[in-house]
């Protein structure tokens, strides 16, 4: 019997993929795969940006989604590609949750940094969780695996 698909961020299970170049694996998240079929993601070199590269935040100040790099650069199109591919993955595969690095403009659930590379923190959604979310994929971070989300919540999701 084949396992139930998890799209994960490619950093979160030790892939040197983040925009400095590191990994970030958690071992809460790999565990899951002796229950699930991991599937490894990273939007942003789907979208076509290079590792290690620029960091990236949203800014939405002028109303509109724009992904800008902290030198000025505006990245909102590799970020709009690498979250298109990232749905278009999950459709392939039968993905009905990810599990998504937290914080990250691409990857962020809940909360993502706030446009101004200070550090700081609002509430909101990376553009893939954002895609993702619209095209009825459920999206975790891995502070979400790390406090315990229940397991019968990913059995739930298998009858999706």
């Amino acid at each position: 019997m084949s396992k139930e698909k998890i799209l994960v961020s490619a950093c979160l299970l030790g892939e040197p993929v983040r925009y400095d170049g590191k990994a970030m694996p958690n071992e809460a998240v790999i565990a899951l795969g002796e229950r699930f079929e991991l599937i490894a993601v990273c939007p942003e070199c789907l979208g076509g940006l290079p590792t290690p590269r620029t960091p990236s935040e949203i800014d939405e100040s002028s109303g509109c989604l724009r992904v800008v790099a902290r030198d000025g650069q505006d990245r909102t199109d590799a970020f709009l590609a690498g979250a298109e591919a990232c749905v278009s993955i999950a459709r392939e595969k039968g993905c009905k949750l990810a599990i998504l690095k937290s914080n990250s403009p691409s990857c962020g659930s809940g909360q993502i940094y706030d446009g101004t590379f200070s550090g700081g923190l609002i509430a909101g959604n990376g553009v893939t969780t954002r895609l993702l979310t619209s095209a009825g994929v459920c999206v975790i971070s891995e502070n979400d695996v790390e406090s315990g989300f229940p397991a019968v919540k990913f059995d739930d999701l298998r009858r999706l």
